[in-house]
């Protein structure tokens, strides 16, 4: 999958086979060509080296956003949000649409942990990064907001946002090296 966006191309690998619901979603939203115009508008660079990633989707038009879908956790999926993940943006579980972040840190306390209190679903993993690191790492250095964004996102809104101009399928480079995700380094 090439998401290809005014600060270069990035390309992830998609997990179906353990995040069925989740990647479908997404996959849905680029086969119908509907994340063409989405943008990546947030870093989280406020909260310092060990938690960075960036989150893209649907600011406009939300009559482009399919249903909701049935959250995948991590503790199901078994699936990890390590650096270089893909994971499915959430308020709860059950509200997903078209919101993603690309991890460039390991966060595992976005895994699912049953044991805790409160909302403990995390987020589901579903693909990995596999080209344009530089890409992702350029976009969570952009500038941002000091003023736009709500509640946690207040001061990590970017400015401006960076346009996903086209996201296609496209056949996973052979020297792709396999990540976190799918069981490599």
């Amino acid at each position: 999958m090439a998401l290809v966006t005014d600060a270069g191309t990035i390309v992830v690998r998609i997990e179906n086979k353990r995040a069925p619901v989740t990647a479908a979603n997404f996959l849905r939203y680029v086969d119908t060509k509907r994340m063409d115009g989405f943008s990546f508008y947030r870093t989280t660079r406020s909260w310092g080296p060990d938690s960075k990633l960036v989150q893209a989707g649907n600011r406009g038009d939300a009559r482009k956003n399919f249903p909701p879908i049935a959250h995948e956790p991590t503790n199901v999926t078994g699936l990890k949000s390590c650096d270089g993940a893909l994971l499915m943006a959430r308020l709860a579980p059950g509200d997903a649409t078209t919101d993603f972040f690309l991890l460039l840190s390991n966060i595992p306390g976005f895994e699912a942990d049953p044991k805790a209190s409160g909302d403990n679903a995390g987020f589901a993993v579903f693909g990995e990064m596999v080209a344009g690191r530089d890409v992702a790492e350029k976009i969570y250095a952009l500038p941002v907001s000091a003023t736009a964004g709500e509640g946690a996102m207040k001061g990590q809104m970017i400015e401006p946002a960076v346009k996903i101009v086209s996201a296609r399928r496209v056949p996973v480079p052979a020297e792709a090296p396999k990540g976190c995700v799918t069981g490599g380094e």
